[in-house]
């Protein structure tokens, strides 16, 4: 995967909002391996994947309905994020 930026983790948060709340931790790996085998087949190929873009969460993610920006403190909208970034995190320790 490309290196994160804050845009990733907006992107990637606003996806699982979109999504049910048990399903959204199982989701958010899914795009993180997205993004992986994306930036592998980029190295090997030159090219871009065609479902997974450039290597990049944020191209994992908007493969998907992504819920509008929420605006000020929207509590859901935070415990997203804290998923993604746990999820990060998470995959960062296990060494890819």
């Amino acid at each position: 995967m490309r290196p994160i930026l804050h845009g990733d983790v907006s992107d990637a948060a606003r996806v699982l909002l979109a999504a049910p709340d048990e399903g959204r931790e199982r989701l958010c790996r899914r795009m993180i391996a997205e993004a992986d085998a994306a930036l592998v087949h980029v190295n090997l190929t030159g090219t871009l994947h065609p479902a997974w873009g450039n290597g990049s969460l944020t191209s994992a993610a908007r493969k998907r309905r992504l819920a509008p920006a929420p605006w000020g403190g929207d509590a859901d909208y935070c415990r997203c994020m804290e998923t993604v970034l746990a999820c990060l995190i998470e995959h960062d320790v296990a060494g890819h």
